[in-house]
């Protein structure tokens, strides 16, 4: 069976203050509008009814809910639309609204109607890890995110936070940190010192490979 190639280029939408509209209130939709919240975007819901998270989130001013079925000039404005419905009409709708406006399109369990798509995420601090099956499992990548988060744990934030004070001593000193030997660093048992709480001489440890 023929299916719409959907290997895309991955890339981190920063979407703080954009306006991003989500149709439909359902669970799905729930779920996808709480991480839009959390990195900030400026979210509208169109749909006549909502779950009753949606309900919360727009009597607390997290969003706006326009309460109606979808009209194309909801994308007015718009940088991201989101369709999380049961209904291939309006999945379509939705996507050729965008379409016309240049706007990018996700729906739901709708590959054809998509202009990007969403992987599963795990987050670590400022350590974000995607991982996605181009559409074809969504059950495996969800899978692989609980297998990747119960391997990441809160010693690789800290991690993050000793590389990166390296990396700016090291542009301090004029130096490129691209020469730097990091994966010396690594195989040198840095993680592990790390997990133990052992920071100084992880700190020790980064400044004789580095």
């Amino acid at each position: 069976m023929s299916r719409k190639p959907l290997v895309g280029y991955p890339a981190n939408f920063l979407v703080a203050g954009r306006r991003c509209v989500m149709v439909g209130a359902g669970r799905i939709a729930a779920r996808k509008l709480e991480a839009l919240l959390e990195a900030g975007a400026e979210v509208v819901v169109v749909a006549p009814d909502a779950v009753e998270t949606i309900r919360t989130w727009a009597d607390t001013g997290r969003l706006t809910w326009i309460r109606r079925r979808f009209d194309a000039a909801d994308l007015d404005g718009a940088w991201l639309a989101f369709t999380a419905t049961a209904d291939a009409a309006v999945n379509q709708a939705v996507f050729d609204a965008a379409e016309a406006r240049r706007v990018w399109a996700n729906s739901a369990d709708d590959p054809a109607n998509c202009s990007f798509t969403l992987m599963s995420v795990v987050r670590q601090g400022d350590i974000v890890v995607t991982i996605g099956t181009n559409g074809r499992s969504p059950a495996l990548a969800t899978f692989l995110k609980a297998h990747v988060g119960s391997e990441m744990g809160p010693e690789y934030e800290r991690l993050l936070e000793l590389l990166s004070e390296a990396r700016e001593a090291i542009r301090s000193s004029g130096r490129s940190s691209e020469d730097a030997d990091w994966r010396q660093a690594f195989d040198s048992g840095i993680l592990d010192l790390v997990r133990e709480g052992r920071e100084e001489e992880a700190r020790e440890l980064l400044r004789s490979c580095l």
